[in-house]
């Protein structure tokens, strides 16, 4: 994953194309606007995978995730493992 302070987004290359996620940071947040994949990416898991780092990331930063996007929030819902980070 890569973060793009400049654009606000934290951004993953797969298959020649970025999948990111429009972002802010709050305190001790990460504030998740909105998700993207390119649509040839959609429903190969690119958004998924993305979400892995960031969730990944805001773990290992101490951060608590704030998805305001309907797609993160319900990745989050979904993940076991990660449904711990989410903040409101």
């Amino acid at each position: 994953m890569r973060i793009n302070d400049a654009a606000g987004r934290l951004e993953r290359d797969e298959a020649g194309q970025v999948v990111f996620a429009d972002y802010r940071r709050g305190e001790g947040r990460l504030i998740l606007d909105h998700v993207e994949a390119p649509l040839a990416l959609r429903g190969t898991g690119a958004a998924g995978r993305l979400m892995e780092e960031i969730a990944a990331h805001a773990r290992a930063e101490g951060l608590r995730i704030v998805p305001l996007c309907g797609y993160a929030a319900a990745w989050l819902r979904r993940s076991h493992a990660h449904r711990d980070l989410v903040s409101s």
